[in-house]
């Protein structure tokens, strides 16, 4: 099983926290689409014929493309691959841009799992971070979706906001858990260089929470989506039973993937590839029949690397077995003798063959699995 991720590239505006690649000029879409159309018939052996099992519009804001346009992908995608009859088909959006007729219409494209920007059910923030909705337009927009035959809705919700409480983000994942939704992304801010909010920190202008203020956020949303069923299954994700995303949950577990669109990033197990991240040049390239995109060969260490970065996010941990079949012994014994003191620690627990980031572990993944690193 592989899958496909399509990057597009558009904003109407730039929110104040983002640096991924896109632009506002969305008068390039109907090029874009030719372009990308090309591409993926140009890349129709990257995946060396595997079933795909997932595709992904991410961006920017897919929302922002047309029912014609997202249908005139789609069809490329099942004219040139082998795709799965149950093919999870995700679309990020826009609370402001799914209306009742663009639901419907991607309902009946075979869009079977949206993705919703929301960020924050408070219109205070919302406007720091430059969102174009409102709180009540992200609410209706579940709604719709609810009405129109979704029911594999996942919504984004940002914490370490500056400003916010305790209390106003319970609020927010009490908002989240009424709308009956089936799997939240919630992410603690990061100051990303060349953003707005990196300006204003740059100017003592951000009023952000202490680390351990963060931490009792994080917790809140640990305990509040157990409480109502979900399952923590990645480190920034939350599912009900059966609702885990399968095109993420395929990233964590090292399966191939093609990326699609300016900046886009592709895995075949063997190399990484990604594209360029500029449109114009995006295009260009790709109307001389050349995806523009950089190579990069990885050693075994960089598999490793990988192997465990991916694992140790995710409720299933790291498999010493797997780690046995797939890598030389001296990478085996390095992971083991690292995982004596975060067990002493309560850091890692240990389940069977797995080794899993416990709750308190989670706090700070990042400076655990760069103990795991092999260089």
């Amino acid at each position: 099983m592989a899958g496909i991720y399509l990057h597009i590239p558009f904003c109407t505006r730039k929110c104040a926290y983002c640096d991924f690649y896109s632009v506002a000029n969305t008068k390039l879409s109907k090029d874009f689409v030719d372009a990308i159309c090309k591409e993926i018939e140009l890349q129709k052996n990257y995946l060396d014929k595997e079933k795909v099992q997932t595709i992904y519009f991410g961006g920017g804001t897919p929302s922002i493309l047309t029912v014609n346009q997202i249908e005139k992908i789609i069809t490329n995608i099942y004219k040139y691959f082998d795709v799965d009859s149950d093919c999870e088909i995700t679309l990020e959006a826009n609370p402001d841009n799914l209306n009742v007729e663009y639901l419907k219409a991607l309902k009946i494209l075979g869009v079977n799992r949206l993705s919703v920007g929301i960020q924050s059910f408070d219109d205070a923030d919302l406007q720091l971070m430059k969102r174009r909705h409102t709180v009540n337009q992200a609410i209706e927009s579940v709604k719709e979706a609810q009405k129109q035959g979704f029911n594999n809705i996942s919504i984004d919700l940002i914490y370490g906001l500056p400003n916010l409480t305790i209390s106003n983000w319970e609020k927010n994942i009490n908002e989240a858990l009424k709308l009956k939704i089936q799997h939240i992304s919630a992410y603690h801010l990061t100051i990303e260089p060349n953003t707005t909010f990196h300006k204003l920190y740059n100017k003592q202008k951000l009023n952000l929470p202490t680390e351990d203020e963060s931490i009792d956020q994080f917790k809140l949303l640990i305990d509040k989506t157990a409480q109502n069923g979900f399952l923590h299954y990645e480190i920034s994700n939350f599912a009900l039973d059966g609702s885990i995303s399968l095109h993420n949950t395929n990233y964590w577990m090292g399966v191939k993937y093609l990326g699609l669109g300016p900046s886009a990033h592709s895995y075949n197990l063997t190399s990484r590839q990604w594209n360029i991240s500029n449109l114009r040049e995006y295009m260009d390239a790709i109307l001389k029949g050349k995806a523009p995109s950089e190579y990069e060969n990885l050693s075994k260490s960089e598999k490793y690397n990988d192997f465990v970065i991916t694992s140790l996010r995710t409720m299933w941990g790291l498999n010493t077995e797997k780690l046995k079949i797939e890598f030389e012994e001296k990478y085996e014994k390095h992971f083991l003798l690292k995982t004596k003191k975060l067990l002493t620690e309560k850091l890692l627990t240990k389940s069977g063959n797995n080794f899993i980031l416990t709750e308190k572990g989670m706090f700070i993944s990042d400076n655990i699995i760069q103990e795991f690193l092999y260089d």
